[in-house]
């Protein structure tokens, strides 16, 4: 079989059969793409001919060519999924990228918003919102939700009116591989959103001749997308002293580093963050003991 064809069936049966998100199978995609440009520059068409020394070099020269060790990593992986789909069905003889070795890494910790300025910028939020302007209020509920949960972009943008349970202070969602979870949060959050949802939301539906079954909507009245949402938390951020986190990501590392730092289970945290594997939540973990040696080295007399 052509290694052009393979690769073209590989990404559908990652995209029908084992229903990775659009995101994931663009990456795999590409990566193979390029992978195919690489075989072919040395004469190679078939997959019979791919070998472990041929995966192995195209990673040395993407590490040459400049690619960052997460972007190496991935190749690696899109590569060792490929070629074990080829093995199980027959496709080749043996997984010839089962020994293909993902380079280690260099993982920088999550940037997250201390509890003091996180307190000020809900504050200053919950301020703007008395004012009764529709927006001013749905951005002080969907920050306090966001830094209450832990949700993901697309999980928030993707909120629907009907999977809030206001009286369980819950909210179902879809994550990840389309696994829905029940995500708790908490009463200043719900106060946020009862306000929100009861005055604010009516007048933004009421901009738009189409109203959206979602939670959070924009000026006009649709549903908030995820460019939006992103421009909202940056603008809130601004103020973060030090360098501001990002986007909403941040405050997504910040609510699981301070769940940690207040004592909360690394399990449950992976949990609520919807995490498939444990060792991903445990990056906070470090977040805290970073904060743990920097309050050692500033207060203690003899650090």
């Amino acid at each position: 079989m052509k290694i052009l064809l393979a690769v073209a069936r590989y990404i559908d049966h990652v995209s029908v059969e084992r229903q990775y998100s659009a995101a994931t199978s663009r990456a795999y995609e590409s990566d193979l793409a390029a992978f195919t440009a690489f075989a072919s520059d040395r004469g190679v068409e078939d997959v019979g001919a791919v070998d472990l020394e041929l995966l192995r070099d195209w990673l040395w020269k993407s590490a040459q060519a400049g690619l960052g060790h997460a972007t190496i990593s991935r190749r690696s992986a899109s590569a060792r999924g490929w070629s074990a789909w080829l093995a199980r069905n027959g496709h080749i003889p043996v997984d010839v990228a089962a020994r293909l070795r993902s380079p280690k890494t260099a993982r920088s910790l999550p940037h997250v918003v201390q509890r003091p300025h996180m307190d000020g910028l809900l504050d200053a939020l919950a301020e703007k919102a008395g004012s009764g302007d529709p927006v001013a209020m749905r951005d002080s509920a969907l920050i306090e939700l966001l830094y209450a949960s832990g949700l993901r972009v697309s999980e928030l943008c993707g909120l629907d009116v009907d999977d809030v349970d206001l009286d369980r202070l819950t909210v179902r969602v879809l994550g990840k591989g389309s696994k829905e979870r029940v995500v708790p949060f908490g009463v200043p959050a719900h106060s946020a959103l009862v306000d929100y949802l009861r005055n604010a939301r009516p007048v933004l539906l009421s901009r738009t001749p189409t109203p959206p079954p979602a939670v959070f909507l924009g000026a006009r009245g649709a549903r908030l997308n995820p460019r939006s949402l992103y421009n909202v938390v940056s603008r809130v951020l601004a103020s973060v002293p030090g360098g501001s986190p990002a986007g909403p990501h941040a405050l997504r590392h910040t609510a699981a580093t301070h769940l940690l730092d207040g004592g909360a289970d690394l399990r449950a945290v992976q949990e609520l963050l919807g995490h498939a594997s444990l060792g991903t939540t445990q990056i906070y973990t470090h977040v805290s003991m970073e904060r743990l040696k920097e309050s050692y080295r500033t207060a203690h007399p003899r650090a």
